[in-house]
């Protein structure tokens, strides 16, 4: 049985063939990274192809191959692998001479993208909350959807925050955005049709979340965590 360098040979008869969890997360951060495989591959010191066989099929890298690539990437052999899936980002140990620095408007709106997952802050009668959304940015507005009848939906009307984020484990650095804004439901049907177009899938929590809302940001705001 003919194997990829660098991999471990499967049981003949075995049909896992097709990406896995590891080569999704390869490509991931790979193209997070803006980096084709040809780049990849001169930085971790493995060919292209065997980066497309990461990334493609379901392979089972050496140790060795896994770290440098890791390494190449940034990250961790757990990261890729899926063994901190569970735990919250930044258990890292804090990077040497590190410091926040304020970002500016643009910074923070390039950095809120089109769309990614994001926290929502707002009042309940039980009290403070903060709940995670899938949003796509939408002109200067943030939108987001839910359910008829959510502590979202109720929230229109009323000032919320909404907050997104990225943490570096590996290089112990990162960063975060807040919008300030009023919170406002979405019924012109032209606007809907508008916001449905941009969402790139529908919500990851399921169910039936078709009810658009938007923040209206009155302020945006947003630090970096940097070294020296």
């Amino acid at each position: 049985m003919s194997t990829v360098p660098g991999t471990t040979p499967r049981p003949i008869g075995t049909h896992d063939s097709g990406r896995t969890d590891l080569g999704r997360r390869i490509a991931t951060r790979r193209e997070e990274l803006g980096l084709s495989r040809e780049e990849l591959g001169s930085r971790s010191g493995v060919a292209a192809s065997y980066i497309a066989y990461l990334e493609e099929q379901a392979a089972s890298p050496a140790a060795g191959s896994l770290l440098r690539v890791a390494h190449a990437l940034g990250t961790t052999v757990a990261d890729l692998s899926g063994a901190t899936t569970e735990r919250p980002p930044g258990r890292g140990t804090a990077g040497r001479e590190t410091g926040l620095v304020e970002l500016g408007e643009a910074e923070c709106r390039r950095l809120l993208s089109t769309h990614g997952i994001g926290r929502v802050a707002l009042l309940t009668p039980e009290g403070p909350a903060i709940l995670p959304v899938n949003y796509v940015v939408a002109g200067a507005d943030v939108a987001f959807r839910t359910e008829e009848g959510s502590p979202l939906a109720r929230a229109a009307g009323t000032e919320v925050a909404f907050e997104v984020d990225r943490i570096d484990d590996a290089m112990s650095q990162g960063w975060s955005v807040l919008v300030v804004g009023e919170a406002a439901g979405v019924t012109d049907g032209e606007r809907l049709r508008g916001l449905d177009a941009l969402a790139p899938s529908p919500p990851w929590a399921g169910g039936h979340r078709t009810h658009w809302m938007t923040v209206t940001s009155v302020r945006i705001t947003g630090r970096r965590v940097v070294r020296g």
